[in-house]
């Protein structure tokens, strides 16, 4: 299948490798900065192929099969509107879009035109995840109460002066949005993805920058309660996530730097042993916070457009997630819970 990349900056060569992995022909490769591209070719051994600095004329000249946006968020809308109505399946990284009705309009778009679209939610694929999901559609939590996540990582001031775009409201929003979006996916996920309202507060502490470094909300759905931390402004040497689901059987606790490690799975009815063997079997330790799920999404990708279902991550989801943030934002700029 035909693949072109567009955007090269800090996640494309996860979705090179997992490209590569997946057996797709790397068609083309786009990015407005030449460094960019050089860096990442070079990086990726893929001299031969060819690059391009305005991502339609590489869509009217290579007509990929399969498209990736890993441009700053503010651009997803826009690209994969543009990608889909050039025929190709979209992957986006997140988030899906920065508003909802673009959101809504790329699943309309991908729907007439009988197109697939994920949102690059990889976190979905990490095995502690896929464990835990497999224990909540077992029933093995009896009914769920409460799901938690605390995001806490560290990005400097560095980080938000390496690129203008970044921290802005316009191409990438804060913690919550840019860091957060995984972890509150998979409580979206693991909750029944139909929450009711949202009330939150967010603050700029120590960066210098238009969005949040502290987002703190409570999601309220119709059976259980969720609370969310997500700060960048986490001590480096100290960074994790962690996500904790709770029920009337029993409780789960992901942690680690990404929420790759097993650090609690207690289940009523469970062997003696359950705990030590999940903890064996599902934990991991990658060595970045991106983990290794790209290669697995982009897997699921092909196998969805082949046999004409969604991904596991797909428009969907993104949108879910896209519509927490985006309603604990108005919460916490209105001071009011936002119904969802």
């Amino acid at each position: 299948m035909r693949y072109c990349l567009i955007g090269c900056g800090r996640v494309s060569p996860e979705h090179i490798r997992a490209a590569k992995e997946n057996n797709l022909e790397i068609a083309g490769l786009c990015d407005i900065d030449p460094r960019s591209l050089a860096e990442n070719l070079g990086r990726a051994q893929l001299d031969d192929v060819p690059v391009y600095g305005d991502y339609r004329d590489m869509l009217a000249r290579v007509k990929p099969a399969l498209c990736a946006i890993a441009t700053p968020s503010g651009l997803h809308a826009a690209m994969a509107l543009d990608c889909l109505e050039a025929g190709a399946h979209v992957i986006i990284e997140k988030p899906i879009a920065m508003s909802l009705p673009d959101a809504r309009a790329i699943q309309a778009l991908a729907q007439r035109k009988g197109l697939t679209v994920c949102n690059n939610l990889q976190n979905r694929f990490n095995p502690a995840v896929q464990a835990l999901r497999k224990a909540v559609e077992a029933g093995r939590f009896g009914r769920l109460y409460s799901a938690s996540l605390q995001l806490r990582w560290y990005r400097g001031e560095d980080y938000y002066r390496s690129a203008a775009w970044r921290g802005t409201r316009a191409l990438d929003g804060g913690a919550m949005m840019n860091q957060g979006i995984h972890g509150i996916d998979l409580v979206n996920w693991m909750l029944g993805s139909n929450p009711r309202r949202v009330t939150a507060l967010t603050a700029t502490l120590a960066r210098d920058m238009e969005c949040e470094d502290l987002g703190l909300a409570l999601v309220e759905y119709p059976n259980a309660l969720a609370s969310i931390e997500c700060t960048t402004l986490r001590h480096r040497a100290a960074e994790e996530e962690i996500i904790e689901l709770s029920g009337e059987l029993g409780v789960v606790r992901l942690g680690g730097t990404a929420g790759h490690v097993v650090e609690t799975w207690c289940l009523e009815g469970a062997p003696a042993d359950e705990a030590a063997i999940m903890r064996r079997l599902y934990s991991a330790n990658p060595e970045s916070v991106y983990g290794h799920g790209h290669s697995l999404l982009y897997a699921d990708v092909l196998a969805a457009i082949a046999g004409h279902r969604q991904p596991l991550s797909d428009a969907k989801a993104g949108t879910g997630a896209l519509g927490i943030i985006l309603g604990a934002y108005e919460s916490a700029r209105t001071g009011r819970a936002v119904e969802l």
